[in-house]
């Protein structure tokens, strides 16, 4: 496996989705759990998962920034390919490791 990043910075994550025509999405089963949360949060590739919704940005953001969410994520696979590897994690855990990039 290539080497896994993990950021919080907004247009980065952005910019790291867009670019493998991902799209910002919630579990279906998860969405309005809790007051101004969207859900537990994915990423949406083709072909489309049904049990994910799109989500606006500003959702799925505020929902990231209300659960102190870190995104892990990779560049390129072992091989060279252009890896769709992500994760969402606590930050907390992220930064008491050093490993958080803002």
């Amino acid at each position: 496996m290539g080497q896994a990043l993990t950021t919080t910075d907004h247009e980065a994550i952005r910019r790291w989705v867009e670019s493998r025509k991902g799209r910002p999405a919630v579990v279906k089963a998860t969405k309005g759990g809790s007051a101004g949360s969207a859900g537990l949060l994915r990423i949406d590739f083709d072909p489309p998962e049904e049990s994910l919704e799109n989500v606006s940005w500003d959702d799925f953001f505020q929902t990231f920034e209300q659960n102190n969410l870190a995104f892990l994520y990779q560049e390129k696979t072992a091989s060279g390919r252009r890896s769709r590897f992500n994760k969402f994690v606590d930050r907390d855990s992220i930064e008491a490791t050093g490993g958080l990039q803002r």
